[in-house]
């Protein structure tokens, strides 16, 4: 899918997460600018990868593609902050729901997962899909290839489409995960990978790749 001409704001911009994808976006040309409740700290990350930055109500207005990658415990009140400037739009969630100091431990919310709980929050015009779980930021920050593939969750796959072709705008495959229900396994599965990096001493982060000779996916 084409979606070069869309704007990305990715809020959450300077953590970690945010800032390497903010970066990779950059980098292979989009148009993207990095959100946060602090202006300075905004500007600061988007100079050095030539960025857009502003508060995360503003850049979330003008863009087509809003990427959260905030902490679990910041995700409510943060969709709440965006909501009414997000209708229309595609909202990518990639939280992940870790308890400290237990983050090795799954601990899916009440409502299955981070996922579900986001689309509980949002307006029903908004399209929500989940992704980039199971990518360490160390990885990405680096140049280069990632080794890991990404899964991505949405109820619509022509949405799913647009994340797959974000995956793939940062180096990585992306893959049709199913409807945004299944994003509880990838979320489930960055405590068991944190799990791995503790036990292997996985200095990187341990990823994901999904093996077989994957064909032209179906609808559905």
């Amino acid at each position: 899918m084409n979606i070069e001409n869309r704007r990305i704001a990715v809020i959450g911009g300077t953590g970690n997460l945010g800032l390497a994808l903010a970066a990779r976006w950059a980098a292979a040309g989009m148009q993207v600018a990095i959100g946060s409740r602090s202006v300075k700290n905004a500007e600061a990350a988007a100079e050095p990868i030539g960025a857009g930055f502003g508060q995360n109500r503003d850049v979330a207005h003008t863009a087509d593609i809003i990427v959260v990658t905030v902490p679990a415990k910041a995700q409510l009140d943060t969709l709440n902050e965006i909501a009414d400037v997000v209708r229309g739009k595609l909202v990518v969630d990639t939280t992940v729901p870790l308890v400290p100091p237990r983050v090795a431990r799954v601990q899916l919310p009440a409502e299955g997962s981070a996922a579900m709980r986001a689309q509980a929050t949002m307006h029903d015009d908004v399209e929500l899909i989940s992704a980039f779980h199971n990518v360490a930021a160390q990885k990405l920050a680096k140049p280069g290839d990632v080794g890991c593939d990404v899964l991505v969750f949405g109820d619509k796959p022509e949405m799913r489409d647009i994340g797959i072709a974000l995956a793939e705008k940062a180096g990585m495959r992306g893959i049709h995960g199913g409807p945004l229900a299944n994003s509880a396994a990838a979320e489930a599965m960055t405590s068991v990978l944190i799990h791995i990096n503790r036990v292997y001493g996985v200095a990187e982060g341990a990823g994901i790749r999904i093996s077989g000779d994957l064909q032209q996916p179906s609808a559905g």
